[in-house]
């Protein structure tokens, strides 16, 4: 029987995407496409989810003027979304695209913090939920007024009914939920050196992103992880390879070359896709393949954590 998923994600967005011929600093610039999705990562690993046929609850909060009109747009792609009233705006962010530089830039609002009383009405919701997922997904990072608890509950919950657990997840809800023994955790490199940091001349910067020191840096933590959680781990890398282990020695997996025209979701995409192949009993390489297939397909895109193509 196919796997039901439960993804959980505590930072909802309302995307905003705008297109310009060329971007003009400091000028007013007038954009040849604009459209509007439900965002954040969570809705961008569900709705990658539901387009690959997967049965997948989302679980989230909402509030403010712009609930209504964040839960319809989730409506407009068949998510089944669940929420806690958080009394709190629903934030939105914006991709800036420069069609011809080619570039994409995000900018992002930071979220309004949750009202006393969402933290114990979401939880309340995940233990229903919980009872019927197959495998729970948990990214991103979450608003301001969670306590640095309500990761960790949600994952010992989890560990206790037995459910696979994928965390897409950094810092002290990483740290806290490892003890739980997910089946997979997977940051970018950005984030695994923010939580992990690298001894001091591992990491030289951008243009060495295969430094030897770096590599061993992360084989330490996923040998480590693996003996003593039972835990992968996957670290993304943008366009570079994927490192991860394989038979307790490190090993990489290239990412499918792709033009991209909106990279936003693709490491969500990336997420679906690894959850997907594993949930069904495939191997971690064949995840993560799958993964960067699917990560390839979203950046083919306009629209953000979407892999059917659109008709131009």
């Amino acid at each position: 029987m196919p796997a039901k998923f439960l993804v959980v994600c505590l930072n909802p967005v309302i995307q905003k995407t705008l297109v310009f011929d060329k971007l003009a600093i400091d000028h007013v610039n007038r954009a040849r496409i604009v459209r509007t999705d439900a965002s954040g990562k969570g809705v961008n690993v569900a709705r990658v989810l539901s387009q690959r046929g997967a049965d997948v609850t989302h679980l989230t909060h909402a509030g403010g003027p712009n609930r209504d009109w964040f839960l319809a747009l989730c409506a407009v792609d068949g998510l089944d979304v669940r929420w806690a009233e958080s009394g709190s705006e629903v934030r939105f962010c914006s991709t800036v695209i420069d069609s011809g530089e080619k570039t994409a830039t995000e900018l992002v609002e930071e979220a309004v913090p949750v009202q006393a009383g969402t933290e114990e009405r979401l939880l309340g919701l995940f233990e229903a939920l919980i009872e019927d997922a197959d495998v729970l997904i948990v990214s991103g990072t979450k608003a301001a007024g969670y306590s640095d608890a309500v990761i960790s509950a949600m994952a010992k919950r989890a560990a206790a009914k037995g459910t696979m657990m994928v965390l897409d997840i950094k810092g002290r809800d990483l740290v806290t939920c490892l003890p739980f023994r997910p089946a997979v955790v997977k940051p970018n490199l950005s984030e695994f050196l923010a939580t992990f940091p690298a001894a001091r001349g591992a990491y030289p910067g951008a243009a060495y992103p295969g430094a030897a020191a770096l590599r061993a840096h992360v084989r330490e933590y996923a040998v480590a992880w693996k003996k003593r959680y039972g835990t992968e781990l996957v670290v993304t890398r943008g366009s570079a390879p994927v490192w991860f282990n394989e038979e307790g020695r490190a090993a990489e997996e290239p990412v499918q070359p792709v033009e991209a025209i909106n990279p936003t979701g693709s490491g969500d995409s990336f997420t679906a896709g690894l959850a997907l192949v594993l949930s069904g009993g495939g191997s971690l390489r064949e995840a993560i393949r799958e993964g960067s297939r699917l990560g390839a397909l979203n950046a083919a895109n306009l629209k953000p954590g979407s892999v059917l193509l659109e008709v131009k």
